[in-house]
C-alpha cells in the first residue's frame, strides 16, 4: 500500500462513520445537482409539452374532421387512461429496477408514440397511440420527482422539487408557442405530432447522463456505485469524503397493501383525495381551455393567444411556490395554493369579458401551478426509500382518474350551467384538495429516512 492509500485509510478510520444519505443531506447545492436537476426538468418540460399541444391539436381538429365534443372528450380522457395505469405500474417499476431506467424508458415510449401520431388518418388510430402515449407520461413524472428528491440536501428539497416542477410551465408555454405558430398552418397539428418526438431522443441523454440513485442502488446491494455516486457529489462541493456503515440487506419488497397499514393510511388517503381534487379541476379546466375560447366566439389563433397569455403566469406561480415551501412549509403552503386557485376557478367562470378572461385565467395559472409544485414536493416525502415509488405513482395513478372523468363531464358541466357550472365545479374540487392537504404531514427540512 502506497503512503497515500496508507494515510487516506487513517484518515477515514478516525473520522465517524455516517450514511450515504446523511453525507448527501449535510452538501450544498452544487453543479452535479444543478445537472440532474435541468436534465431531469428538461423530460418533465417534455411531457408538459406533450400534454399542452393536444389541448390545441383537440381545437384544430374538431374543426378539420368534424369532431364532435363527446369525440373531443374521449381523445383527451383517453390519454389519462393510459396516464393512470402508467404511473401506477412506473412506481412499482422504479422501486424494482431503479428511477433512472424507468424515466428513460417513459421518455422512449411516449415520444415514439407521439410522433407516430402525426401519420394517423382516423380517430380510432389516435385514440390508440393517445393511449401508449399516456403510459409513458404517467409513469415519468413520480419517478422524475422520486430521483431528485432523493438526491436533495433535506434543507432545500422542497425547493428542488418545485423547481423541477417548474419545467412544467416551460414545457406548457412551449406547446402554446407551437400551437400558436405551427398548429393553424396546413396540416399543421401532424407537425406539431411530429416536434412531440423529441423525448425519445432525449431517452438516450437521461440514460447516459442522469445518475441513479442512491438509496436504490444500496437497497439493490450495489454498494460499490452508491459510494462512487456519493463521492462524486462531495467532490463537486469540495467536501472530503467519510467513511458509510455497510449498507444493510434488502428487506422483501413491499407490496403495495403496505400503503394502507396503520403507519400510512392517513398519509395515503390524504395524499389521494387531493392528487384526485387537483387533477379534476387542473385537466378539465386547462384541456378544455383553448377550445371553450373558440366556443365563445374567439378566432382560432385568439383563442391559443389567450392561452398561451395565461400559461405565461404558471412562472411566477412556481417561483412564489419554490420560495415559500421552506419558509411556510409544505402544508400551509400547498394548502394556500389551492384555496387561491378555488377562488380564481370561480372568477375566470364568471369573466365575460377578455381583461377578466386573461386577468382570473392568469390568476387561476399562476395558484394551480404552485400548487402542483408544492404536491410534487410533499409526495415523495411521505413514504420511505423501499415505498417511495409505489406510494407516490399510487398517488398518482388515483389522480388519474380525476384526470380521466374531467374532459368527459366539461361538456355535460358546458351544456347544463355554461361556464360558470363549469368552473363553479373545479372550485369546489380545489376546495376538496385543499382538504386532504391539511391531513398530511408537514415534513420540511426531515431527512427522508426519518419519515
Amino acid at each position: 500500500m502506497s503512503d497515500e492509500a496508507r494515510t487516506e485509510a487513517a484518515r477515514e478510520a478516525t473520522q465517524p462513520a455516517v450514511t450515504r444519505s446523511e453525507r448527501l443531506d449535510r452538501l450544498p447545492f452544487t453543479r452535479l445537482h444543478g445537472k440532474l436537476l435541468g436534465g431531469s426538468g428538461i423530460g418533465w418540460a417534455l411531457d408538459a409539452m406533450d400534454v399542452g399541444l393536444i389541448s390545441f391539436i383537440l381545437a384544430a381538429l374538431a374543426t378539420e374532421w368534424n369532431l364532435s365534443q363527446a369525440q373531443v372528450s374521449w381523445v383527451a380522457s383517453i390519454g389519462f387512461v393510459g396516464m393512470a395505469i402508467g404511473a401506477s405500474v412506473g412506481g412499482l417499476l422504479a422501486d424494482r429496477i431503479g428511477r433512472r431506467q424507468v424515466f428513460a424508458l417513459t421518455l422512449l415510449v411516449y415520444g415514439l408514440a407521439t410522433g407516430a401520431s402525426a401519420l394517423v388518418g382516423g380517430l380510432a388510430a389516435l385514440i390508440v397511440l393517445r393511449f401508449i402515449v399516456g403510459l409513458g407520461l404517467g409513469s415519468e413524472l413520480p419517478v422524475a420527482s422520486t430521483l431528485v428528491s432523493e438526491y436533495a440536501p433535506k434543507r432545500i428539497r422542497g425547493r428542488v422539487v418545485v423547481i423541477l416542477e417548474a419545467f412544467w410551465a416551460v414545457g406548457w408555454i412551449a406547446a402554446a408557442l407551437i400551437g400558436y405558430f405551427v398548429v393553424p398552418l396546413e396540416n399543421g397539428w401532424r407537425w406539431a405530432f411530429l416536434i412531440g418526438m423529441v423525448p425519445a431522443a432525449y431517452a438516450l441523454v437521461v440514460r447516459r447522463a442522469l445518475p441513479e440513485s442512491v438509496r436504490f442502488l444500496e437497497r439493490k446491494g450495489r454498494t460499490d456505485e452508491a459510494e462512487a455516486a456519493v463521492r462524486r457529489f462531495e467532490a463537486a462541493a469540495g467536501v472530503a469524503a467519510v467513511p458509510s456503515p455497510p449498507a444493510q440487506p434488502e428487506p422483501a419488497p413491499p407490496h403495495w397493501r403496505e400503503l394502507w397499514t396503520a403507519r400510512f393510511r392517513r398519509r395515503t388517503l390524504a395524499l389521494w383525495v387531493a392528487w384526485f381534487g387537483v387533477n379534476f379541476a387542473y385537466y378539465g379546466a386547462f384541456i378544455w381551455l383553448p377550445s371553450l375560447l373558440v366556443a365563445q366566439g374567439f378566432t382560432l389563433v385568439k383563442s391559443f393567444e389567450y392561452t398561451l397569455i395565461i400559461t405565461l403566469a404558471q412562472i411566477p406561480g412556481y417561483a412564489l411556490a419554490a420560495f415559500l415551501i421552506e419558509k411556510w412549509g409544505r402544508r400551509a403552503t400547498l394548502a394556500t395554493f389551492l384555496a387561491g386557485s378555488a377562488v380564481a376557478a370561480v372568477l375566470f367562470g364568471q369573466a365575460d369579458t377578455v381583461a377578466g378572461i386573461i386577468a382570473a385565467g392568469m390568476a387561476l395559472s399562476a395558484f394551480n401551478l404552485g400548487a402542483w409544485g408544492a404536491l410534487y414536493a410533499v409526495t415523495p416525502e411521505v413514504y420511505p426509500t423501499a415505498l417511495r415509488g409505489t406510494g407516490a405513482g399510487a398517488a398518482a395513478a388515483f389522480g388519474r382518474i380525476a384526470s380521466i372523468v374531467a374532459p368527459l363531464c366539461v361538456p355535460v358541466l358546458i351544456a347544463t350551467g355554461g361556464s360558470p357550472l363549469a368552473f363553479g365545479v373545479f372550485g369546489v374540487a380545489f376546495v376538496v384538495a385543499m382538504v386532504g392537504s391539511l391531513f398530511l404531514p408537514d415534513l420540511t427540512g426531515v431527512a427522508l429516512e426519518e419519515t
